[in-house]
């Protein structure tokens, strides 16, 4: 078997995919914000079992109480890591996991009037190290946007990466010598989704030696590369046999939650239920689908799209507020910001005439249909959001059993 820990662990995007290869010992999953953390101790009740041993919930920036032990008002109580490592065998194979992405998005640091270079979240892959020098594994995995790779926090005057590598490299890992091969286009892979993510390979030097370049090249530009698909997958794939949710004559009111469309009855679909659409925004999203299916594509530019929002709302944009999926194309990016609206997740049928529910995006992500999602709407999207494909890291899991 080889133990595995997931730092950073989210909702479990990675820890799906590693699961699913009955080669690996998932010991722990950490994380530290409470709503992907309850999906995801959620998960192992119902999924995997042996839940609030190996799924934990604490502050990564507390290194030394989360290898050793915790008792904490809020975070509750935990022996730590050492001793869940203890029961299997003491060894820790590899370890895996994405420090949050905020400060290091393009979209990010265009939001931040300061760039967020002043983030503390920058450095939180320092904690990340410190975990890996302590165990020593063969291997790490660490995931990220691509925009790692030129994030320059602090004063701007070195880019984040390179303070990365020389990290990794004096706890004795090697890392990729031209990190550009390091991005990798998760629609290649299977994943109904326009989503890139820097996927950066620790490999131990005690462990591979001298040949731990040449492994990395060969991970990289062979190994990876096989597990590719030969069509991308699109959102017809995906999302097509979901049942159809339609808009309602007149909105309803249900437990004190308005709704605009109708229910998927008869069915046992989880987080199949369409958010709450204005009559304004369902003529919309109708108008914009019908735009697409019928081929006339007279609102498919961006300058248009800005006019129309213009036009609807009265109010002006700098970006285009709209966007309808495409039946034969994989999906846009599926972000976290997904949760404050869904106006650039229009579902492509002009008569459901609405944004895409939480169950669809999961489908975009790759999540599996038994997979729930109980933090409600807006907060589920946002899990989703931010995790890693658990497809993509299916793939990853295989691929690295290869390598080792």
């Amino acid at each position: 078997m080889i133990n595995t820990i997931d730092l950073f662990a989210g909702c479990g995007g990675l820890t799906e995919g590693f699961k699913a290869n009955d080669r690996y010992n998932t010991i722990a999953c950490v994380e530290w914000d409470k709503l992907p953390y309850n999906a995801l101790l959620h998960r192992f009740k119902t999924k995997w079992g042996d839940a609030e041993s190996r799924v934990l919930r604490f502050d990564i920036q507390r290194v030394d109480e989360l290898l050793n032990g915790w008792d904490d008002e809020e975070y509750g109580v935990s022996e730590g890591l050492d001793s869940l490592a203890a029961r299997h065998g003491g060894t820790v194979d590899l370890i895996v996991g994405g420090p949050p992405c905020q400060a290091y998005s393009v979209a990010g640091r265009v939001r931040d009037e300061n760039g967020m270079r002043d983030d503390y979240r920058n450095y939180l892959f320092e904690k990340y190290v410190e975990v890996v020098q302590h165990y020593r594994p063969k291997m790490f995995v660490f995931e990220n946007v691509p925009g790692v790779l030129s994030a320059a926090p602090g004063d701007g005057n070195e880019r984040i990466i390179n303070v990365i590598r020389q990290q990794f490299s004096s706890a004795g890992y090697v890392l990729l010598d031209r990190m550009e091969h390091a991005v990798i286009d998760f629609s290649d892979y299977g994943v109904p989704q326009n989503r890139k993510r820097v996927i950066i390979l620790g490999l131990s030097r005690e462990h591979f030696g001298n040949e731990s370049e040449n492994v990395l090249e060969y991970f990289y530009h062979t190994l990876l590369p096989a597990y590719k698909v030969p069509e991308k997958r699109t959102v017809r794939g995906a999302i097509a046999d979901l049942p159809k949710l339609y808009p309602l004559l007149e909105p309803i009111s249900v437990k004190g939650k308005k709704y605009a469309h109708s229910f998927a009855d008869g069915t046992a679909v989880l987080n199949h239920t369409a958010r709450y659409n204005s009559g304004r925004e369902i003529g919309v999203f109708r108008l914009l689908a019908e735009d697409i299916q019928s081929g006339r594509n007279e609102y498919t530019s961006i300058k248009r799209l800005k006019e129309l929002y213009t036009e609807v709302t009265g109010r002006k944009s700098n970006i285009h507020k709209y966007y309808v999926l495409r039946w034969d194309e994989p999906s846009n990016l599926i972000p976290a910001h997904l949760y404050k609206d869904g106006l650039r997740h229009i579902h492509p049928d002009p008569e459901q005439a609405r944004t895409i529910t939480v169950r669809e995006a999961a489908r975009l992500q790759t999540f599996p249909d038994d997979y729930e999602f109980i933090s409600g709407t807006a907060k589920d999207f946002k899990i989703i959001g931010n995790a890693v494909p658990p497809l993509f890291a299916k793939i990853l899991a295989d691929a690295l059993v290869q390598l080792l």
